[in-house]
């Protein structure tokens, strides 16, 4: 899964058309010259350049050109062959800033999952969602619910509705979550007969999980996950009973974020050490749902399937993987290419309209088009 070829002219030709057609016009030989992406701080980070690692550097003058014309964007950090090769930062961002991730923290949650799975205290993919929360099991308004288990909580097929479907529903996100939320919410379909996109079932998750490991999740993921990374992360919201919100709601650095995707990329080790299982992060990225999104991207972002908390995402002849968050938040995980590239962006609070949404399309196309425009390996 991770070979790297080199560059070639007609690849580089389909990549600068690619962000062309994507962006709305192109940069002169100038413009691309001008552009500075040369990593900030090479003392964290293994550094590179992206023509030692097979990059056209002309291509990622480009992407990072159009990136500082984009009008939400905070960060972009881009990782080949484990090397930090080429990263920028605009607006409010900068390489020491933490930002939100938005719904990104999702495929976090879904580590933390596996990782306490793993670690034996939390039971496993067939367990009933209901064995976590034995105080509402008498309080179930439809029996349906006894059914779900965490596994269907993982793929969003557990039967919980989209929250921005209804009204009441977006309410009751803004307001948060809480454990009885589970009996609140009312399932649209019986569990795992379809897919619906479930902030809630990634709540779930975190609240199953540190009731499981007697934990607060944020203590977990900073012995698992965080810590031997090297992660310090910012904050990460708690409900109005103490749980960290699985579904959003925690900040990170740009490279933070990278770090995570490498992981990923690498197997769930790190410094020799295992942190993540290898069979996880397979099961993680498969596609139990196809064409799970609701409304066309861009022309580069294609298929939109779901595994466990991440997208599988076509483009161009690739398919990467992606941590994607409200804004614009994004780990994208090439693995074919040994690819790793991650953005934070306004994470657009509160904003649920067409002028957000096309601030967020901009964002994960300017992604999904460099991408799409890499040859194959």
């Amino acid at each position: 899964m991770r070979r790297s070829g080199p560059w070639t002219l007609a690849g580089a030709v389909l990549g600068l058309a690619v962000l062309l057609s994507g962006c709305g016009g192109g940069p002169s030989a100038e413009d691309l010259a001008a552009v500075d992406y040369a990593p900030q701080d090479p003392e964290q980070w293994t550094t590179s350049t992206p023509a030692e690692q097979g990059l056209e550097p002309d291509a990622v003058a480009e992407l990072f050109w159009h990136a500082g014309r984009l009008e939400s964007i905070y960060g972009l950090v881009v990782v080949k062959d484990g090397s930090l090769v080429a990263e920028d930062y605009f607006s409010l961002g900068s390489v020491d800033r933490t930002a939100l991730l938005q719904s990104a923290t999702k495929s976090i949650t879904g580590a933390l999952v596996g990782i306490a799975i793993d670690e034996g205290c939390l039971a496993g993919l067939d367990e009933p969602m209901m064995t976590y929360f034995p105080e509402l099991a008498g309080q179930l308004d439809d029996p349906r619910k006894n059914d779900i288990t965490i596994e269907q909580l993982l793929q969003f097929r557990a039967g919980y509705q989209w929250e921005e479907s209804s009204d009441e529903l977006l309410t009751a996100l803004y307001q948060g979550f809480r454990p009885s939320s589970l009996i609140d919410v009312p399932l649209v379909r019986d569990p795992g007969t379809g897919w619906d996109y479930s902030n809630l079932s990634s709540h779930l998750l975190s609240v199953a999980t540190s009731r499981a490991c007697d934990t607060d999740l944020l203590d977990f993921a900073a012995e698992h996950l965080f810590g031997p990374l090297g992660i310090e992360p910012g904050d990460w919201t708690q409900d109005w009973d103490g749980y960290r919100y699985g579904m959003g709601e925690l900040n990170l650095r740009a490279r933070d974020m990278a770090r995570f995707g490498q992981l990923y990329l690498d197997g769930g080790v790190a410094d020799g050490e295992r942190l993540i299982p290898e069979d996880w992060i397979d099961a993680s990225w498969t596609p139990y749902t196809e064409d799970a999104w609701y409304s066309k991207v861009g022309d580069n972002f294609d298929r939109t399937a779901y595994g466990y908390q991440w997208w599988i995402i076509d483009a161009g002849p690739h398919t990467y993987v992606l941590a994607w968050g409200h804004g614009g938040q994004q780990i994208a995980v090439v693995p074919e290419l040994d690819l790793v590239i991650a953005v934070t962006a306004d994470p657009l609070k509160g904003d649920h309209g067409g002028g957000g949404w096309a601030l967020e399309k901009a964002n994960l196309n300017l992604v999904a088009d460099f991408i799409a425009g890499l040859p194959a390996a």
